[in-house]
């Protein structure tokens, strides 16, 4: 499992803006045996100092390392990772925008009231295909589009 090595270049202009607070990531490869602690912090760490060279800066990162299969409450679709993120920067989450590329993001994002955000990098466009996407979601075409938007 390794890092998307465009995800620093696509993220720098939301975090040199300081859009992004905290960074959810889904480490299911911890549960699956696939990845150590050493390799997720060392991913980490190459992320922070990415950012920190662009500017910007990540105040925490949140992640999730147990399996679909674990029924856990921070696994997407599940919300617990958002009630995490609001508690910790005490934040409302009623509209807040939550970007991702994938339909359990959105879903996630839907499940506590924030306005689910579709980018079209990664995984998006297929997900758009699909259909289903939660009401009111609204798309753009990568995060600097995002950051665009929501600084104007």
């Amino acid at each position: 499992m390794a890092p998307d090595p465009g995800q620093s270049r696509r993220d720098r202009p939301a975090y040199a803006i300081g859009l992004a607070r905290g960074r959810r990531d889904q480490s299911v490869g911890i549960g699956r045996g696939l990845l150590d602690m050493a390799s997720l912090n060392a991913i980490h760490a190459k992320m922070h100092r990415a950012v920190n060279q662009a500017g910007g800066r990540i105040e925490a990162v949140f992640y999730c390392p147990d399996t679909d299969e674990s029924q856990s409450p921070c696994r997407k679709p599940n919300p617990g990772m958002f009630y995490a993120i609001a508690e910790r920067f005490n934040v409302a989450l009623d509209q807040a925008p939550c970007v991702g590329d994938s339909l359990r993001d959105l879903q996630a994002a839907a499940a506590v009231g924030g306005q689910p955000v579709l980018v079209l990098t990664g995984k998006g466009r297929k997900t758009r295909a699909q259909g289903s996407l939660p009401e009111g979601t609204t798309v753009y075409s990568d995060l600097a589009a995002v950051a665009q938007t929501l600084c104007q």
